[in-house]
């Protein structure tokens, strides 16, 4: 009878065993299954989220676009009275990052170090009224946006009307700018190197500033700049200085990228061209009146 019951106590212990372990088997796949349906759910959510918070999908999966630009060089791109960093083209930057769902970051660069900026990958381009002439090569441009000249900038009372007067005068300009390129550069034209070869001095300055504040202590006779940023000049300090008719160089400027990154400015360049179709372009311009040089969307 003892033994009897010891095989009906072991039965029922090992049905009770066997139901149990179902029982686990049961539960732990159901909630396998429920923590995947929960993981697929929260992806989903997040997804969406991400997708409701941007106003578009982000080209080329960027969500910021960095632009590397000199701080010292209005209309293009400055530092104004409250601090803020404007200017015509870090409006354009702007209107390009809307369309295209990324954030612009504004990086005020030395602009003798911009090349180290943009190989480094610090600095998406170098957006600042950079000239194409004479750096084809060195990087991958978008179109022409602005027709862009290198003037003399001279008191109005100097007695200098002509290149030819800037004889045995002190000019100043830009260091690594255009003008500079214009007098000194490897593919500089021979008249232009026989100008600067006239003139006592050639002083090179770290900004437009620096220059004007020369310029009006006396310390040189002339500027050469890039005629837009000579007109801005002039309208903020009134008569007392004027542009010379002579033209140093004609230039053109575009949006350069590090060389081969055509995918990032090929971006830009129609998002540009969408802008000109549609007006846009050009009621920025005209709110830095620049609207006489622009260049893209028109027939040259």
């Amino acid at each position: 009878m003892k033994k009897t019951m010891a095989v009906l106590l072991s039965a029922a212990m090992l049905i009770s065993m066997a139901a149990g372990c179902g029982a686990k088997d049961s539960t732990d796949g159901s909630s396998t299954t429920e923590s995947k349906d929960e993981t697929a759910a929260a992806s989903d959510t997040a997804a969406k989220a991400t997708q409701d918070a941007a106003s578009g999908d982000s080209t080329l999966g960027k969500t910021t676009f960095t632009v590397g630009f000199d701080a010292e060089f209005p209309p293009y791109g400055y530092q104004d009275d409250n601090g803020e960093y404007v200017g015509f083209d870090l409006d354009l930057a702007e209107e390009v990052c809307k369309r295209n769902g990324w954030e612009l970051l504004k990086k005020p660069i030395d602009w003798d170090s911009k090349d180290l900026e943009l190989d480094s990958e610090t600095i998406d381009c170098i957006w600042n009224g950079f000239t194409i002439n004479g750096r084809e090569d060195d990087y991958t441009w978008t179109e022409p946006y602005v027709d862009n000249s290198q003037v003399f900038v001279v008191g109005s009372d100097s007695g200098i009307s002509s290149k030819a007067d800037l004889a045995g005068k002190t000019v100043a300009v830009q260091a690594d700018s255009s003008a500079l390129a214009a007098l000194t550069g490897d593919d500089a034209e021979e008249e232009n190197k026989a100008l600067k070869d006239t003139f006592a001095d050639l002083m090179e300055v770290p900004d437009y500033n620096t220059a004007f504040m020369n310029l009006e202590a006396g310390a040189v006779d002339a500027i050469a700049m890039d005629i837009g940023v000579a007109k801005y000049q002039l309208e903020s300090r009134g008569d007392a200085y004027v542009i010379l008719d002579d033209v140093l160089a004609a230039e053109e400027y575009g949006v350069g990228f590090k060389l081969g990154n055509t995918e990032l400015r090929d971006a830009v360049q129609n998002t540009l061209n969408d802008m000109a179709a549609d007006g846009t372009f050009t009621k920025i311009a005209e709110k830095w009146e620049l609207e006489d040089s622009v260049v893209l969307g028109k027939d040259k």
